[in-house]
């Protein structure tokens, strides 16, 4: 061994036996997490501040409820209800996560919610958001509105009510996602930046390894419902871990199994890839970069208060995050309303034909739901939503029936009423005026099912409809 070798070897032992040498976590530029602890005087066994399994398992929550909502058999179920509602307001440490499983040798790493975190969802749905939902029938909070999606789940066949062409586990997974995690991350924690709150000077909690700062943006990141090394892979491979496709792709730390903290996919972030993959778009790593960069920043003021260009410049990175979020929210509903769209063309013709119509209602009962869940979700920012009214007046409560009736509200015992009388192609028109309306909102530039092109023929070939051109 040379001479500098050995000093250099020497004098590295020495100072680890003196404790000179402090190991601090570094945080790969490319990945969300594993930031350093920078705490003053913490004196815990944590190596990183990153914090966010609270999120992740309300992501978990919200995709088992999804799931139980289409067990139901078409009858009043209470068991099946009491399970559901324990997924919405339970903290109970027994229940196990129904969604994602392991699949194949796509193997999952953890298998109950409280392997991340002891949570329920009721205690976030909504809220900062005031009064009544406009966007459903009856009246009542966001945590009233999913208590009573759930209640008719449990008794709708697979979770499909052809009563009313509700499809509930799209209803509740869609509105939910907006209702919780949007809500929570854009209407809350990314509002959240100012000095006073949350101060970076100060741990979260007493003894916790994180900032108050930290974790406040630690938190948001985590309700996006992005895997951290999502950076590295294409929109494609994104939204096929969701699907349980590759484990390869999802494996980032290759230990042969899938991490739901760090390494599944979720909710909006799941469905700005899906708007990503045609390369019109590049929602999913604009969020998540801002979301990185906006870490490190915080991080680089190792524990002290952020200075009001900090804090700037960390406001700029989540109004970043708020406009893209939206639109990928948007891009959705726009999605969707395109398929119903589609869904309504092929219902019209074999209504026409006198043929059975039983599959492909269902499936415009699905579509619409999604777009349904979507549209209420881009109501739940906590700021208002200036073409609420007009989306809600266009999609109306749910979809027209072949009847040609629609639901019009709730009675005194909770049931639904129907009424009016559209016909399958003016409802059309106004699959085309909701897309419109949200392209012209928020520019959008995926565009998946654009039926807006259809629009001159559509009307010609209804004639003088009045109720086309009823908004």
């Amino acid at each position: 061994m040379s001479p500098v070798i050995k000093t250099t070897v020497l004098s590295l032992a020495l100072a680890v036996s003196t404790g000179m040498v402090t190991m601090s976590v570094q945080a790969d530029a490319n990945t969300y997490g594993n930031s350093p602890v920078t705490v003053k005087g913490y004196a815990g066994d944590a190596k990183t501040s990153t914090s966010y399994k609270g999120q992740i398992a309300r992501h978990l929550l919200l995709n088992s409820l999804k799931k139980l909502a289409g067990k139901g058999n078409g009858k009043p179920n209470p068991e099946l209800k009491a399970k559901m509602m324990s997924y919405f307001e339970g903290k109970d440490a027994s229940r196990i996560i129904i969604d994602p499983q392991t699949k194949g040798d796509f193997k999952i790493k953890q298998t109950m919610i409280s392997d991340l975190a002891s949570k329920n969802l009721k205690g976030k749905a909504g809220k900062t958001i005031k009064g009544d939902v406009a966007s459903w029938p009856g009246s009542g909070s966001t945590s009233d509105v999913m208590a009573f999606m759930i209640d008719k789940a449990s008794s709708a066949k697979k979770g499909f009510d052809p009563l009313t062409g509700y499809n509930y586990p799209q209803l509740i997974s869609k509105y939910g996602m907006g209702a919780i995690m949007y809500n929570q991350a854009v209407g809350y924690y990314l509002t959240k930046l100012d000095a006073d709150y949350k101060p970076n000077n100060k741990p979260y909690k007493k003894g916790a390894p994180y900032t108050g700062k930290e974790h406040v943006w630690d938190e948001a990141f985590g309700y996006f419902g992005a895997p951290a090394h999502v950076m590295n892979l294409k929109p494609a491979d994104a939204k096929n871990i969701g699907k349980k496709k590759d484990i390869k792709i999802a494996d980032a730390n290759g230990d042969g199994v899938v991490d739901l903290y760090k390494e599944m996919i979720y909710s909006h972030a799941s469905y700005a890839a899906d708007a990503d993959k045609a390369g019109k778009t590049n929602y999913l790593k604009t969020i998540t970069k801002a979301f990185i960069d906006g870490r490190s920043l915080i991080s680089s003021a190792k524990g002290e208060t952020l200075s009001d260009a900090q804090r700037a410049k960390l406001k700029g990175f989540a109004d970043v995050i708020k406009t893209n979020w939206e639109k990928v929210i948007a891009e959705a509903a726009f999605k969707y309303a395109g398929e119903t769209y589609e869904d309504l063309e092929k219902l019209k013709g074999i209504v026409e034909k006198n043929g059975d119509a039983t599959k492909a209602f269902a499936t415009y009962g699905k579509h619409w739901s999604e777009m349904k869940g979507f549209a209420m979700a881009l109501q739940t920012s906590g700021a208002e939503l200036d073409i609420a009214e007009k989306l809600n007046s266009l999609i109306g409560y749910g979809p027209v029936l072949l009847g040609g009736n629609q639901v019009t509200g709730v009675d005194a015992k909770g049931n639904f009423t129907t009424g009016g009388s559209e016909s399958l192609g003016d409802y059309m028109v106004h699959m085309i005026k909701v897309q419109k309306l949200l392209d012209g909102k928020f520019g959008l530039k995926a565009k998946q099912h654009d039926a807006t092109g259809n629009m001159e023929n559509l009307m010609k070939a209804l004639g003088e409809s009045k109720s086309a051109e009823n908004d």
